[in-house]
């Protein structure tokens, strides 16, 4: 048994600490709001972000963030992206070098354009913890109702991402290792992007041909950053690549899709995020493609063209029409 302590009490943090309780490991799962986690206490339920999902008497929840870190090893980051920084800044008193620090957000810091395991690394400098980063095409409702996941854990160090192999991996949740972190990360991050613009042409009323499109185009995209900034191309085929991208544009679950699907139908962006009700990870992530995009001197022409939609008040059409008027290409390049 090893005690584990999960930050973040929304539907993927709620999952996860359920796929760890499977295993018998112990386990604080820490939420911001004590009404919220004194309800979960109560019902063995995350009502509010994961509901119908019971959670064993081995996940304990708090919103003591002292005490969920008390005496634990191991640490899982389950909180949107934009939060990353703060919280490592909020718990680096108690890091020590033989923590093992999981992120399982995804996305870009827009104010840096650096990856959330370069974060912890910037934050945590003096502790010098191990990192580890999951990704992989991984919805919490399914999670949670122990459907069949494989996920990918990245870390510099090839004992730690067997560590944390180990620490998760189930007959209903199996996990493969890889060492590319900048693949992993990028591809974890921008598949949000596209999941944005396949919800767009949906609610447009484009059809699968246009979808698929995006999809297959729109991984090239993501490829092609990720080798300018250094990534295996390899990565991209794998899951935190393509199988976290398929299943990000086509799910029900999906917040970007979902998100997507009501801009394409012409609801302003302001009204789209407060329906949705929580992060909506792609608007950011497009922001962050589009600057990595100048940085690295790669075309992102979905990016920009989403980009476009969400802040400059571009007719959806209008984007559609450009995209498929750019100048002719080659398809490999």
């Amino acid at each position: 048994m090893k005690k584990v302590a999960v930050l973040g009490a929304g539907s993927w943090g709620t999952a996860l600490a359920l796929v760890l309780a499977k295993k018998g490991h112990q386990v604080h799962l820490w939420g911001r709001e004590q009404k919220k986690t004194e309800q979960i206490t109560l019902l063995k339920e995350n009502v509010n972000y994961l509901p119908g999902v019971l959670l064993p008497e081995s996940v304990k929840a708090t919103a003591d963030l002292e005490k969920a870190l008390f005496g634990k090893k191991y640490i899982v980051l389950a909180i949107p992206s934009g939060q990353i920084r703060e919280i490592c800044q909020k718990i680096k008193d108690q890091i020590t070098k033989n923590k093992v620090i999981i992120n399982a957000a995804k996305g870009i810091e827009l104010q840096t354009l650096k990856r959330m395991s370069e974060i912890i690394e910037d934050e945590f400098v003096e502790k010098k913890p191990s990192v580890a980063i999951i990704s992989g095409p991984s919805h919490a409702e399914e999670v949670g109702k122990g459907i069949p996941t494989a996920i990918v854990v990245g870390s510099k160090k090839k004992k730690i991402a067997e560590e944390v192999q180990d620490l998760f991996m189930s007959p209903e949740f199996r996990v493969y290792t890889n060492s590319d972190l900048i693949g992993i990360e990028y591809g974890a991050a921008l598949k949000n992007v596209i999941a944005l613009g396949a919800g767009i042409a949906e609610g447009i009323g484009y059809g699968d041909n246009a979808k698929a499109a995006l999809i297959t185009r729109g991984l090239t995209e993501i490829a092609r950053l990720g080798v300018a900034a250094g990534a295996n191309p390899l990565t991209f085929a794998g899951l935190t690549g393509i199988g976290d991208l398929v299943v990000t544009c086509t799910s029900k679950h999906s917040r970007n899709k979902r998100a997507g699907i009501q801009i394409g139908k012409g609801i302003p962006l302001a009204h789209v995020l407060q329906q949705i009700g929580m992060v909506v990870e792609g608007v950011a992530a497009t922001q962050a493609g589009c600057q990595l995009g100048s940085k690295y001197l790669v075309s992102m022409p979905i990016c920009e063209e989403i980009y476009a939609v969400l802040f400059r008040n571009k007719k959806v059409q209008e984007a559609g029409y450009d995209l498929m008027m750019r100048e002719k290409k080659h398809e490999v390049e």
